[in-house]
């Protein structure tokens, strides 16, 4: 029998050696490799559209926050004004993915996803309470940039930031086929 090549999908990076580059970039707690990664991840924005992975466009605002804190531009009101929209941004777009026809409280899908309930009540207190201490922003931002770390750039790493495949086109395809979770399946 004929076996049938995987369907091919179009991807915003040039090839898993850029992937791994911004997600390194990203993470690295370096203000200038990390606003690089930024820009990267912008390029990206723009040639992907609405299908940016949503992990990446989380991270991404994330790490804008945290470039934007160690800069000391910003008032401490602005900041918390900064993370605050991207946690809630974080929390709204991973539990919707998993919202039924029937309305689910948020902390049960946040349980569901192993997201920190005090995440989802600092989500809460952001959107309809007083705002909370920056450094409760800063923490919040902390907490979900490493679950994102593991829940999704680990898996598209194979859990092994260091590690260098033989095969580089096979690499790109599981990267090219783990952009579904992106999308659609953080269930």
């Amino acid at each position: 029998r004929k076996r049938l090549k995987p369907l091919r999908t179009v991807v915003a990076w040039r090839g898993r050696a850029e992937w791994d580059q911004v997600m390194v970039g990203l993470y690295c707690g370096d203000s200038r490799l990390q606003q690089e990664a930024l820009d990267r991840v912008s390029a990206w924005k723009s040639r992907y559209g609405p299908k940016m992975p949503l992990a990446v466009d989380c991270t991404a605002e994330l790490i804008r926050c945290k470039v934007l804190d160690s800069s000391g531009r910003l008032k401490s009101h602005e900041l918390i004004l900064s993370y605050g929209l991207a946690l809630v941004r974080f929390v709204n777009l991973i539990t919707e993915r998993k919202q039924k026809m029937v309305s689910i409280p948020l902390r049960q899908l946040a349980r569901e996803v192993d997201i920190p309930i005090w995440v989802v009540d600092l989500r809460h207190e952001l959107t309809h309470g007083k705002l909370p201490r920056l450094a409760l922003c800063r923490k919040g931002c902390d907490v979900v940039l490493d679950w994102l770390r593991k829940t999704y750039w680990s898996r598209q790493l194979g859990n092994n930031l260091c590690e260098e495949s033989e095969d580089e086109e096979e690499e790109q395809e599981g990267i090219e086929a783990n952009t579904e979770l992106d999308s659609d399946a953080w269930e």
